[in-house]
């Protein structure tokens, strides 16, 4: 199979993430709002590409008041910069799957990451397509994309974490051309 275009089923894929509160939890989250495009060649993952836009004011913590601290000035400034974005810049094939190297932009900030994948199998599906699945997670520091916001604790530490974890799962299917 060449390189090809495969559509994200968003219905069995999502964007999570998690950052600790009070140094003592992780709080977790998604984005309910995102899309991309995927360019996959199977038979050679290192031809593949991929680009991520996330709406930022689908933050979705199970908390209205805290999504609303998030979608603030003081984090992601929503009204400012309304998308989080990921366009990779070069795929390199790993013994259990891949790494992505490219660019990251949050709150304006743009960055170089690395985001370790997991790849699946190509499989038929019973509707007669053919998908494939991501797994990946990368590990931030939020003060690098200008995320400073936070409150000191009386007994010491502070209120959010500055290490945030994103987690993608990812389903795609193959578009035929």
């Amino acid at each position: 199979m060449a390189i090809s275009t495969w559509d994200i089923d968003k219905v069995h894929s999502s964007i999570h993430f998690s950052v600790r509160h009070l140094m003592v939890s992780k709080v977790r989250g998604e984005f309910h709002d995102w899309a991309g495009t995927l360019s996959y060649d199977p038979d050679d993952i290192t031809k593949s590409a991929i680009e991520v836009t996330i709406q930022t004011a689908s933050v979705d913590t199970r908390d209205e008041k805290r999504d609303g601290h998030l979608k603030s000035a003081d984090f992601l400034e929503v009204e400012k910069f309304p998308t989080i974005t990921f366009k990779s810049a070069k795929v390199a094939k790993t013994s259990d799957g891949a790494t992505l190297d490219g660019n990251l932009t949050i709150h304006g900030v743009t960055k170089p990451v690395t985001i370790a994948v997991e790849t699946t199998q190509v499989v038929k599906d019973p509707w007669g397509g053919t998908r494939t699945g991501f797994s990946g997670t990368i590990s931030i520091n939020r003060k690098d994309f200008g995320l400073h916001w936070n409150a000191a604790l009386e007994t010491g530490g502070v209120l959010v974490g500055e290490k945030v974890e994103i987690h993608l799962e990812l389903e795609a299917i193959h578009k035929p051309a």
